[in-house]
């Protein structure tokens, strides 16, 4: 199926849904790392705000600026021929008006040429989701736990277990899946709770921390790497532990520099 498939689009991802056929989604936020996505077959990448943290030393993603993310957006770009970029607008780049919302969202496709926007949130944030969609940008939603609201949750923490929490987070979906979201991501929720959203929306749900029922699985490549050394949430499975290969490299390199081996004659100039 993915060598047939030229280029990840909505109405492709809504086909693979239709089929019952899950996706893999990945961040990146440079070239080389979307180069080897793109090659190994992921579908999406979300070039998130998430870089705040795993690339820039942020304490949180509220650090993040435009500029930042229009830079690795178009860094990621260049590496993906396939996957659909997806560009997350980072915090108070769209929720002060729609007007603003609007213009930080066409930097994106028109700078950076992604391929869509991600927005956090539901209610007040509607409005901003409309506004976008109809000047023909696709959105991503994004629920459950959203990191530009850590002051208001105060910390890392799973949503839904509460019959009102997850009513509520039902409710979310359905009302971004009305004012015209293609996707929604689903972060860090009860189990259960996405099985419940999906007997509600048509769009495909993509879980981060949401259980097996999503139609598809997120993940940050640094984690998934084991390249950040920061807290790991327990939905993190590490798949390789490159801080390690690359530190033992690096005092490898170090190593022959002191002892004169590096250069040798094989890698000099005669």
């Amino acid at each position: 199926m993915q060598e047939k498939i030229k280029n990840i689009t909505p109405q492709i991802l809504k086909k693979l849904k239709e089929r019952g056929e899950k996706i893999a989604l990945l961040t990146a936020y440079d070239y080389p790392t979307a180069l080897i996505e793109d090659r190994a077959g992921i579908e999406v990448i979300l070039v998130g705000d998430s870089l705040g943290m795993v690339t820039l030393g942020y304490e949180s993603t509220l650090q993040v600026t435009m500029q930042e993310m229009l830079t690795a957006c178009k860094s990621v770009k260049r590496g993906a021929k396939r996957a659909m970029v997806i560009a997350d607008m980072p915090y108070m780049s769209y929720q002060p008006s729609n007007s603003l919302a609007i213009k930080n969202a066409g930097k994106f496709v028109g700078e950076a040429n992604v391929d869509g926007i991600k927005l956090e949130g539901a209610g007040p944030i509607l409005n901003r989701v409309k506004a976008i969609v109809n000047i023909g940008i696709p959105v991503m939603g994004h629920i459950g736990f959203t990191p530009q609201s850590l002051k208001k949750f105060g910390n890392y923490r799973v949503r839904g277990k509460s019959g009102e929490e997850a009513e509520e987070l039902i409710q979310d979906a359905r009302t971004l899946e009305d004012a015209g979201v293609f996707c929604i991501i689903v972060e860090c929720v009860a189990e259960g709770v996405v099985k419940k959203i999906k007997k509600k929306v048509r769009v495909p749900i993509y879980g981060i921390g949401a259980g097996n029922e999503c139609d598809g699985q997120i993940l940050v490549v640094h984690d998934m790497l084991g390249l950040f050394p920061g807290f790991l949430p327990k939905y993190v499975k590490k798949y390789a532990d490159l801080s390690v290969t690359i530190e033992d490299a690096v005092k490898k390199y170090i190593r022959e520099v002191k002892l004169g081996k590096f250069p040798d004659e094989e890698y000099s100039y005669h």
